[in-house]
């Protein structure tokens, strides 16, 4: 029945002389959706509007499927549309729109018209009255509710005319790429993550860095990291993905630092190395999954202690949740079942079995210094190592 969509947005509409910017970007960012289904579409903006218009036999499902992962998209909306703007076929088309889309008449409804184009020989009142009375006419169990309808009727008089009643929520947020770029420390935790969806959904593209230490960890840990940024890449749109070998770092740390603060001094070498591959790829910020008080390195005195070697912002989306909202997004976004499959990332593997919770900054810098016959080189060699993976989602 449906070939045309209207989407909606929300923040976008308030962004004045600049919205022309936000509405480009979300164009461009629906464009890359459809691609990823079959069929053919024309994505236009037209007197603050964007529509999507199918050309060609497509799978409805698989179409809202992939708009639902747009970020700043409010709103989607099944629509017909009418070339013939005379009063009395759009009161046709409309009665036979209304008699297929709601078999059960025992209903109360609202009509929404709005008259954008003044020529129109009816005002918004007028049609609203007067296709609420063809309604009642056509289908004597309608009743109006003005207040709280079980239908709103929604009739958009443009150039052409626009009707539809449904409107499927999207994910809000900004068009990914309006707020920059910035560095994902992505690892096979629930956190990161849902950390990468959330910057992503205030319009930030990112890309990310992933710690593998083998022989410590298996390439099914790696295999398990680059599926994850795939189905966080369905929203943020491909994410280049930097795979450091980190394992020489920590077996030098195990040897010449003290074990219980292992995880405190790791973190701040992944930060150190994070910012480096930022600035190359000219992020501006880095974006870790830490909550406060969840583990050891997460308490305010740990998150102290690693902000420490870090210039850039360091942006952490999670950091008020609770373990189980964190996970109700993870499942939302489909990442959960991938991130509790039990292959270990680096960090679980070389944990002390008692680490400090309350570091201090003084005595973790002068610990660091164990290491400064090696780690310049080392750091040097995993930078000069690393490998990049384009990862995204294949139509």
């Amino acid at each position: 029945m449906y070939s045309s969509f209207l989407i909606k947005y929300a923040e976008i509409g308030i962004k004045g002389k600049n919205r022309y910017l936000f509405e480009n970007a979300l164009v461009q960012q629906i464009k890359y959706a459809c691609k990823r289904c079959e069929g053919d579409f024309e994505v236009r903006k037209a007197e603050g509007r964007i529509y999507v218009d199918a050309v060609s036999d497509f799978d409805y499902d698989e179409l809202i499927d992939n708009l639902k992962t747009v970020f700043g998209i409010s709103g989607i909306c099944p629509m017909i549309q009418i070339e013939d703007n005379s009063f009395d076929n759009l009161c046709s088309v409309i009665v036979d729109y209304f008699d297929r889309e709601y078999p059960d008449k025992n209903k109360t409804f609202k009509v929404f018209a709005r008259r954008s184009r003044k020529s129109y020989p009816k005002n918004s009142m007028e049609l609203n009255a007067d296709i609420g009375e063809v309604l009642l006419n056509a289908f004597p169990e309608l009743k109006v509710d003005v207040h709280d309808p079980d239908i709103c009727l929604y009739v958009e008089v443009r150039e052409k005319t626009y009707v539809y009643s449904q409107i499927i929520p999207g994910p809000g947020g900004m068009p990914v790429g309006t707020n920059g770029k910035a560095m994902l420390l992505l690892s096979g935790g629930i956190d990161s993550p849902v950390a990468g969806y959330m910057i992503s959904k205030r319009g930030v593209k990112i890309d990310a860095v992933y710690f593998h230490a083998p022989p410590y960890t298996s390439d099914r840990a790696k295999q398990k990291v680059i599926d994850l940024a795939r189905q966080v890449s369905k929203y943020s749109g491909p994410i280049y993905l930097h795979v450091i070998n980190f394992t020489d770092i920590q077996l030098a740390i195990y040897e010449k630092c003290p074990h219980d603060e292992l995880t405190i001094i790791m973190r701040r070498y992944m930060m150190r190395i994070a910012q480096s591959i930022a600035e190359e790829t000219e992020c501006l910020g880095l974006i870790t999954g830490e909550s406060i008080g969840q583990v050891a390195s997460q308490t305010m005195h740990s998150l102290a202690c690693t902000n420490e070697v870090c210039t850039m912002p360091v942006y952490r989306p999670c950091i008020g949740m609770d373990k189980q909202e964190i996970i109700s997004i993870s499942e939302k976004i489909g990442t959960y079942e991938t991130s509790i499959l039990p292959f270990e990332d680096c960090c679980t593997i070389f944990v002390a079995k008692h680490p400090v919770t309350k570091p201090n900054l003084s005595i973790i810098k002068r610990h660091e210094h164990n290491l400064d016959e090696v780690i310049d080189d080392l750091v040097k060699t995993a930078l000069d190592t690393k490998e990049t993976i384009i990862v995204k989602i294949e139509k």
